[in-house]
């Protein structure tokens, strides 16, 4: 078998996932990456961590870490397909929603759905930054405290973002993790 027999599960998988990314494709990272690593075996737990980070380092769409994921599996032929399945499905089901959500501005299932939506998408992302958290921690307590005061203090204060992950990357580079 070769990385080109891996094209079309990358399709599929991405094209399914784009979806059901309700709120971006960071809300779908925890089934990415029990696909890419438990299911399809197509990378180490370290090496979607590192996919990721990179992903999230770069300047760009968040759904980059897809593209890396199917240059990973399949050189650049299974970046390009993974990108397009990710985009595809999910541009053109944005465009049908879209007219239907346009005609039914004032619709009182609009306006529930509307509301109903927010806690599944914060629900996702927190499940996204548990597996991520997870694998980069494992089993640390340290980088486990250090990731949860890191959480609160930037959900809780109007601390800037930057200022408790420089303090978290110091004291890991002080080698205190």
């Amino acid at each position: 078998m070769n990385d080109y027999d891996e094209i079309g599960p990358l399709a599929g998988v991405f094209a399914i996932l784009s979806l059901v990314a309700i709120g971006g494709i960071n809300t779908v990272i925890p089934e990415i990456h029990r696909i890419a690593v438990d299911t399809q075996g197509w990378m180490t737990n370290g090496e979607f961590l590192n996919l990721y980070a990179i992903s999230q380092a770069a300047p760009g769409p968040n759904l980059m870490v897809v593209t890396l994921i199917g240059w990973h599996v399949a050189g650049w032929l299974g970046a390009a397909v993974a990108t397009l399945a990710v985009v595809v499905p999910s541009a053109a089901l944005t465009y049908l929603v879209t007219l239907t959500w346009t005609r039914f501005r004032e619709a009182r299932w609009r306006k529930a759905v509307q509301a109903g939506m927010i806690p599944v998408t914060v629900g996702l992302i927190a499940a996204a930054a548990f597996i991520i958290a997870s694998t980069v921690s494992g089993g640390n307590l340290r980088l486990v405290a250090v990731t949860v005061v890191t959480a609160a203090i930037v959900v809780l204060t109007k601390t800037h973002p930057l200022i408790p992950l420089a303090v978290a990357g110091a004291l890991g580079y002080a080698g205190l993790l």
